[in-house]
């Protein structure tokens, strides 16, 4: 038998629940995971165990992985894709325990239904940009579906910030504000769409190397972001702006200056930051034909970096 997120039980969801152990619940459902960009970034403060306080405004890019979830006896992970090599250990993935934990929490044992999950990494492996987050996520919205819970986002997000703090913010998958440690999220109805270019060097840096190199005083809130609607305000906006863990990223891997003076070094690039914990940094581009052009100057020159031209989501639809 199912249990609502308030403990709840539903007969509706445990018929669905012994369904699912059978197999028909319904057919294999299909979740995107897009990049999460997070455009400006201020630490603002650290709690008292230990997690630092932030205010950031983030996009979702029409790039990302892939997931694919179709009802099984059990839980279980295929991971394929041009970064599945970079897992150190598939089997403790955020998708399984996303999977694991929403499980537990909706089901009693003895009509716990399973699930294969399928995953195509896209992304490089932590790299600044949400892909084990926005897996973990994909994996709870495909879930909710394919076992019919009817969870809201909010409960999915409570649930997945026990995971990771930007779990919410890439269920929300849309423009927003996101402060305290990323789970109070306000949306940005009228934010533009953006070319953007991502870069990154194929080294992976640790987010909690990278926060506890952020020493001295902490910053203030972010501007209030409310009134940008188009790429300009947008950029007038970002000049007040910065990413206070780029500094720190750059002293932990100084390849991260690199990516940022290469992007700014070629043609078209209205602005260059990085983006999380990095060590992925982005360009901001007038149009696609100016990012796709950039991309293309960052591959020929850097074979081995990763480079993509990408557009993100506006406020009032969702990427991906």
């Amino acid at each position: 038998m199912s249990r609502s997120p308030i403990g709840q039980r539903s007969s509706f969801a445990a018929t669905t629940a012994e369904a699912g152990r059978s197999g028909t619940v319904a057919n294999a459902i299909a979740e995107q995971a897009p990049a999460k960009v997070n455009l400006a970034l201020a630490v603002t403060g650290r709690r008292r165990d230990g997690y630092h306080l932030i205010d950031t405004l983030a996009v979702f890019a029409d790039i990302g992985d892939r997931l694919s979830l179709a009802p099984a006896a059990g839980l279980s992970l295929d991971v394929t894709g041009p970064f599945s090599g970079d897992l150190s250990d598939p089997g403790d993935n955020l998708v399984l325990r996303a999977a694991t934990m929403l499980r537990d929490a909706a089901f009693e044992p003895e009509t716990a239904p399973g699930a294969q999950v399928r995953l195509e990494k896209h992304l490089p492996v932590a790299s600044g940009i949400g892909g084990g987050s926005a897996d973990a996520a994909a994996a709870l919205r495909g879930l909710n579906s394919l076992w019919r819970l009817d969870w809201t986002e909010e409960d999915l997000a409570g649930l997945g910030v026990r995971l990771g703090a930007d779990i919410p913010m890439c269920l929300t998958g849309r423009p927003l504000r996101a402060t305290g440690i990323g789970e109070d999220i306000a949306p940005l109805r009228d934010f533009p769409a953006l070319h953007l270019v991502l870069v990154n060097p194929g080294v992976a840096v640790s987010t909690a190397e990278v926060f506890a190199g952020c020493t001295g005083r902490f910053s203030g809130d972010l501007p209030d972001p409310s009134g940008i609607s188009d790429l300009d305000s947008a950029l007038v906006w970002l000049g007040d702006t910065a990413n206070d863990l780029e500094g720190p990223a750059i002293r932990i891997a100084p390849v991260v200056d690199a990516v940022l003076n290469a992007l700014r070094a070629g043609e078209g690039c209205l602005l260059a930051r990085m983006s999380g914990s990095g060590a992925t940094c982005f360009g901001i581009y007038r149009d696609d034909g100016a990012a796709r052009a950039a991309a293309e100057s960052i591959r020929a020159a850097r074979p081995h970096w990763w480079a993509v031209a990408t557009k993100t989501g506006g406020g009032s639809s969702t990427s991906g």
